[in-house]
């Protein structure tokens, strides 16, 4: 008997096959985009309605309208109470919600195949007669709100909200929190409310995407049935380009007094989703902060004990989101992390990563590919995505066969133009006092201080 050698890793085994479900598509008259996902395995379905008007068409005092629309959106339709809707939901073991994101309104649904035609006329129900009372507003904005108060007294969400105000320029809506100011919030009304959703709860560039045991030609039937007149356009469109607030490495340091830790995000303006270098800065980004065993973790967890954890991500959107690092440290550490952190940014600008880190990225990202669509609700969101990024329609299809054929060339090229440290933006929010000084030494450039919200 061979005896196991556990200095040594494991080898990976060789990666299997896996067959995305097929996909029908039919551009309906209204402009609405169908997409029908056959999973046979079960006799469930999940949906997923997306129109096309979110929080990046947003400013000023809209500011998380889409949201807030989103949330109260089940509250009551013109027929019946938020408490009859909910009813007739459970009465055909039907789920139903709805979600403002920065490129538009996600109204999801699951249901067993054989009520999906009761369950897509209550969707359509909520949808087109949506009755938004106050009662139902009133407890929407009020949780809305209690969330953004929340967050400003915790160091985490404070970080992550502070932070894109530094990559942004000033009024940009990536510049804000999604769901947007207590400001903005307060004084939303029902009236604000039910004319956004007339307005832009409409088909043209959105779609409708079903995954589960069901045909297409009786999905299209549904449609004809409960959405006879649907049509027209969101009056809502985004007008702004990702621009960065400054191109000059700076510091900015929210005080807490008596903090212990503190909260860092590094990061500047990312790539759009539509960027060419996508799948080549995907894996630049496993290697550097997107994995367990990536740069940055092997660093300041792994061999300094900075930190449980620490990352990096590209929020890939229609416009360039946002590149951060992320991690949360002891006021004792926080500048040696910070400059372990600029370490390892231009590191893999400068020189890129190894072939070995590279097929390591390559392997793990096609590797956990068929995990993360178990479900049909997974297979129904990532067949979203087509539709809200405009992807090819065998996208998922080559996925792996793209993801694996990115050369280490590539990926250093990709980092290059897209991980820039010079123009990071220092974000930390912790006891200015304890931490302001050795962070200052550090050169990095101007450093400011202003004071916590909380």
């Amino acid at each position: 008997m061979s005896t196991l050698d556990r200095s040594k890793t494991p080898k990976g085994g060789p990666i299997r096959n896996f067959d995305f479900p097929a996909v029908d598509r039919r551009v309906l008259k209204n402009g609405l985009d169908l997409r029908v996902a056959h999973m046979n395995r079960l006799p469930v379905v999940s949906l997923n309605l997306f129109v096309r008007s979110g929080e990046s068409a947003l400013y000023g005092k809209n500011a998380g309208l889409a949201v807030l629309a989103a949330d109260a959106l089940e509250g009551g339709t013109a027929r019946r109470t938020g408490s009859e809707l909910a009813e007739a939901l459970e009465r055909i073991g039907a789920r139903v919600s709805a979600t403002g994101g920065w490129e538009g309104t996600s109204i999801g649904l699951s249901c067993l195949a054989e009520r999906l035609d009761e369950a897509v006329g209550l969707l359509a129900e909520a949808v087109l007669e949506p009755s938004f009372p106050e009662e139902e507003v009133a407890r929407a904005r009020d949780q809305q709100l209690a969330g953004i108060r929340q967050r400003a007294k915790d160091p985490a969400s404070l970080a992550s909200d502070t932070a894109p105000t530094r990559y942004f320029t000033e009024g940009s809506p990536y510049a804000r929190p999604i769901d947007g100011s207590a400001e903005s919030i307060a004084e939303m009304s029902r009236d604000q409310l039910r004319g956004y959703a007339s307005a832009n709860f409409l088909p043209a560039g959105g779609g409708l995407i079903v995954a589960g045991d069901v045909e297409t030609r009786e999905v299209e039937q549904m449609v004809a049935d409960h959405f006879t007149s649907w049509s027209g356009a969101p009056a809502s469109i985004p007008d702004f380009s990702s621009e960065a607030a400054t191109r000059e490495r700076r510091v900015y340091v929210v005080h807490r007094p008596g903090s212990v830790q503190t909260e860092i995000r590094v990061g500047h303006v990312g790539a759009a989703r539509s960027t060419p270098d996508y799948y080549a800065l995907s894996v630049a980004n496993m290697v550097l902060g997107g994995m367990f065993t990536s740069r940055l973790n092997l660093n300041l967890r792994e061999k300094n004990g900075f930190t449980y954890g620490v990352r990096s991500r590209f929020s890939f959107r229609s416009e360039a989101g946002p590149f951060e690092v992320s991690t949360s440290v002891g006021n004792d550490v926080t500048a040696s992390a910070v400059r372990e952190i600029m370490v390892e940014l231009k590191a893999m600008a400068a020189q890129g990563p190894t072939a070995d880190e590279v097929a390591a990225a390559r392997d793990y990202a096609a590797g956990i590919f068929g995990l993360q669509l178990e479900t049909a609700g997974q297979v129904a969101a990532r067949v979203t995505q087509l539709v809200v990024y405009g992807l090819p329609e065998r996208y998922f299809d080559d996925y792996r066969d793209n993801v694996r054929d990115v050369t280490t060339e590539e990926v250093a090229a990709a980092a290059a133009i897209h991980i820039r440290p010079d123009e990071v933006q220092v974000v930390l929010v912790g006891d200015a006092d304890v931490i302001g000084p050795p962070v200052e030494e550090l050169g990095l450039g101007p450093v400011e201080v202003v004071a916590s919200p909380s």
